[in-house]
């Protein structure tokens, strides 16, 4: 159940950014408004996690590396945000079970498939879990694209209001694969995933999915 004060803490999150960052919100209209959803975003800072949750239309619960509940009062916050804890680096059934009894009581779930926060702004090599969930409950995958929150990173951004913008791209479904094994299914399939939040990215955020081109670009 969300609790009261996620709707304080969203709009107390969006007035601060606000006001700290010149922040941008782009393509809310490509986020079904019902049914299970998977959103998947890159990572450039703790802050994105609560920040995709709130700037979305619907409530949104988002994976969350353990560690961080191990502060109860951080814990509790977070529980209330939507988040449940996720062990990184693990086959993390629990995890699992939570993001898949979300889809399939028609929730949105946010993802992270990179796993960590990109230490350069770009994209990382993502891991197979957002991909795992994806064909397990074949739902629609809205790709999120995240800009300016690497600069965060340090208090004195509060005097330099840097552009923060997080922009929606259009959802997608993953592609058959068509009878190969099923690791090299979880390769295309990730593969797959990171290229459209590539294609929702700037070319200088791209990284190791650098290769990916837009329709409008040279």
């Amino acid at each position: 159940m969300i609790r009261w004060y996620y709707y304080i803490c969203r709009w107390g999150i969006i007035l601060y950014l606000r006001t700290v960052t010149r922040l941008t919100i782009e393509g809310l209209e490509n986020v079904p408004s019902t049914g299970p959803v998977l959103v998947v975003a890159n990572h450039l800072n703790n802050a994105d996690p609560p920040l995709v949750s709130v700037t979305l239309r619907r409530n949104a619960i988002f994976m969350a590396k353990e560690e961080l509940f191990r502060n109860r009062v951080l814990g509790y916050l977070l529980f209330g945000l939507g988040a449940f804890p996720v062990h990184r680096g693990q086959a993390d059934r629990k995890a699992l079970r939570h993001a898949e009894n979300a889809l399939a009581n028609n929730q949105l779930l946010v993802m992270f498939p990179e796993s960590h926060r990109s230490k350069d702004a770009r994209l990382q090599e993502a891991q197979p879990g957002s991909a795992l969930i994806a064909s397990r409950n074949e739902v629609p995958i809205v790709p999120v694209a995240i800009t300016g929150t690497e600069k965060l990173a340090d208090w004195k951004f509060i005097f330099q209001r840097p552009r923060v913008t997080i922009k929606y791209g259009k959802p997608f479904r993953l592609p058959e694969n068509g009878g190969e094994k099923r690791k090299k299914d979880l390769e295309k399939s990730t593969r797959f995933i990171m290229e459209q939040i590539a294609k929702t990215l700037p070319e200088q955020y791209r990284g190791f999915y650098a290769s990916v081109k837009v329709d409008n670009e040279p």
